[in-house]
Parts: structure tokens; sequence; C-alpha cells
């Protein structure tokens, strides 16, 4: 039987930063506790109806997930190891914010068999820090670093973050340098995206819009500012040893995040919890997003269907589901191409090929010769991939398999 990944989403945190529109929120000890009854009624539920599928890899993420007791943490992954058989060598990945970790968590963490740790740092800068709205400063992320590392964690992931507003070549490059004198086993380096309905959209706004429209701005660093970010950002963690192996993402040899790897690749995977999403059986799942509804609906969940309208087939999914979207053939090819260009190695022809019963020459041939000839794609005996100038236009290059 094929193996599973596992996501868990917890929704809450201390406070919401000023910049995310992830669907997380402070929330009291009760909406808690109902929540994480809810997230073991949805495992248990698909325990059944999956039939006991091995999981590969587990990642817990929010939120803060390190921000909950840890008679919850305990729980959950009980409840996981109960209803779904482990891979022996499964990565299990709980994301945490400095501040929120104590020895005591920890220990349990490694007891429960947690083997890797994403801590959200975002900038050694405590002005930048206080600037994002996060609730912990550099010397807390410290501590908990050196905490973590005390407690056994040889697989640590931190989350860094560029391009904010006020942010020079300089700052960023502190950060990175603090950082790294750590030796974090993978670094994930994204560039601040703002995004409507948050603070940072009602006074960043116009700034966005410049930036779009190749204007100089006011606070937020230019366009070309952020491209010399980047670069120097993959210069500086090539020569520390760290290989980039996804558009934003660096690690040392053999820590590449595996979990991550499998949404790139079109692996399937298992969403539970609020509005979390699934690929199974090359359809797309999206879980309610409403708190209350979403426990409301656990207490009973029920096998449903939608009709898929091109087929005319009934596609199954739950009472707990907000979205399902079967994907054709097209579709998954679309995807297998533009997730996979993500990546630094890019698609495998083979892999291609068995998926789909073409090669990749066979449907994107004129694509491909296309962006050859911009230099934006090169290609090996076994792998379609992008250059360092498709990477730079990733977005362009990708679209552009789409049919």
């Amino acid at each position: 039987m094929k193996e599973l990944e596992l996501y868990v989403h917890i929704p809450f945190c201390m406070k919401k930063c000023l910049y995310c529109d992830f669907l997380s929120a402070p929330a009291d000890e009760k909406s808690q506790s109902a929540y994480m009854d809810g997230l073991k009624r949805e495992l248990a539920w698909y325990g059944k109806t999956l039939h006991g599928r091995r999981l590969k890899s587990v990642y817990i993420g929010g939120g803060t997930p390190s921000w909950m007791q840890e008679a919850y943490m305990e729980d959950l992954m009980k409840e996981i190891r109960r209803r779904f058989p482990l891979a022996e060598d499964a990565e299990i990945t709980i994301e945490c914010n400095p501040g929120t970790l104590t020895k005591n968590k920890l220990l349990l963490y490694r007891q429960l068999g947690v083997n890797r740790l994403s801590i959200g740092l975002q900038s050694a800068d405590n002005a930048e820090l206080k600037l994002l709205g996060r609730v912990h400063t550099y010397e807390q992320f410290l501590r908990n670093y050196e905490l973590a590392r005390e407690c056994g964690f040889d697989n640590i992931n931190v989350d860094l973050m560029d391009s904010l507003p006020g942010q020079t070549l300089e700052t960023f490059y502190q950060t990175l340098q603090k950082t790294v004198r750590l030796g974090p086993e993978h670094l994930s380096c994204y560039s601040l995206i703002i995004e409507e309905g948050t603070p940072f959209y009602d006074r960043y706004k116009f700034d966005v819009v410049k930036r779009h429209a190749g204007m100089q701005t006011e606070e937020l660093p230019t366009e070309d500012a952020v491209y010399q970010i980047g670069k120097m950002t993959q210069d500086f963690l090539a020569e520390h040893g760290y290989v980039q192996y996804e558009i934003s993402n660096y690690a040392k040899e053999g820590y590449a995040c595996r979990h991550n790897i499998g949404y790139w690749q079109r692996e399937e995977y298992l969403g539970v919890g609020l509005g979390a999403s699934s690929l199974l059986h090359n359809v797309r799942y999206s879980n309610l997003r409403d708190l209350n509804a979403y426990v409301e609906k656990s207490l009973h969940i029920v096998q449903e269907s939608v009709l898929y309208e091109a087929t005319g087939k009934e596609i199954p999914c739950s009472s707990l589901h907000e979205k399902v979207q079967a994907l054709s053939k097209q579709d998954c090819m679309e995807e297998f191409m533009f997730l996979g260009l993500r990546m630094t190695q890019g698609v495998e022809k083979s892999r291609f090929y068995r998926e789909f019963g073409y090669t990749v020459d066979f449907v994107y041939g004129d694509v491909m010769r296309s962006l050859r000839e911009e230099g934006m794609l090169a290609e090996t005996s076994s792998h379609v991939y992008l250059t360092e100038k498709g990477m730079d236009l990733n977005n362009y290059a990708a679209a552009q398999f789409l049919l």
C-alpha cells in the first residue's frame, strides 16, 4: 500500500502577527480543548476510511503548536500512532515559536517521537521583530534553540523572512550570519508577502502597488533590492555548506525536508484540522475554516459524496470538507510541472512517464523548446529543471506549463 504524508493544523497562537494571513488566532482553553477533541475524532475517522495507510511523515503546523499545553501534544501523537502505522524512519516535525518552548515540552516531544523542529525566528534584529508584531526577542530564540540542542534535537529548521519594511541588504546579512553561526541543519528563507486583510496591507498597500509597478518605494525594499537580498542569501548559504534544493529552502546534506518535498512531488497527503488540505486519489480536499462548525461537525463525521460533472462519477468526501476538486489528467500534469520546477533538481522524466503514460517531451515539447531558447530551462538525460534565470523568474517560467 502506498505511503501517506500527514499534516495536522493547530490554528492557535499567542498573538496574531501583523503580516499573518494564516488560519490562526488566539483562543481560550475551552476552545482549544474542544478543537483537539475534534482533531482526534477526525484522525479516528480517517484511520478507518483509509484502512491504516502507513505514514512516511507527520508535520504539525499552525498557528503555534508549541504554544499548546504538553498534554494536548501527547494526546495528539498517541492518537496518530493509534490510528496509523508509522514508517520506522518517519520524519515528524513540529513548528515552534521562540518563547513557547520549555525543557519539559522538548523532552516530551522527543519521547513522543518528534525528530525535527521548525523554529520561526524570522529576524535576528529585535527592532524588525517588533515591527512584525512577533511576541519574542532574538535572545529568547537563542535560549530556546540552545535548549532544543540540550534536549537532543539534531534536525532543526530556522525560518527567516527578508524584504521587510526598512530592511537593507546589510541588516538581513547580519541575520543570516547570526543564524548560520548556530549551525541549524535547515533554513527556510522567505520574502515577506503582504496580503490583503492584514494590518501590514493597510499600512503598506501603496508601497506594494509602487513595487509591482517598478517605482521607488517609501518603506518596502524595491524589486531590485529584493533581488539583491535573494542573490546574497544564495551565495552566503552556499559558502557555508547549505544546498538550495527548492526556491526558498536550504539544507545541509541529508537534511532536506522530506515532508515538503512530498508536496512538490505530488505525493499523496492527508490534512486534518481547521482549513487543512489533502491530496488523495487525484482529488484535492479542503476542510471547513470556521472553528465552531468544524468542532460541531466532528461530533458526527459522515461519509458524503459530490458529483464530478466532467465524468458523472461520485467523488467521496466527508461532512468536514468545505471544498472538493477532482483533478483531470491535464490538471495533474500541470501540477506535476508547476510544483516540481520549484525544486532545483527539477522534475524526473521517468516519473512523469510512469504517472501519465506520456513522455514530458511529448506533452510539453514546444514549451520546453521556447524556455530553453529564453535561457530559463535546461535538462539532463533524467531531469528537466529551471536555470538560475528560470528560478529568478519562476512564476513566469512555471506558468508556461499550464496547458
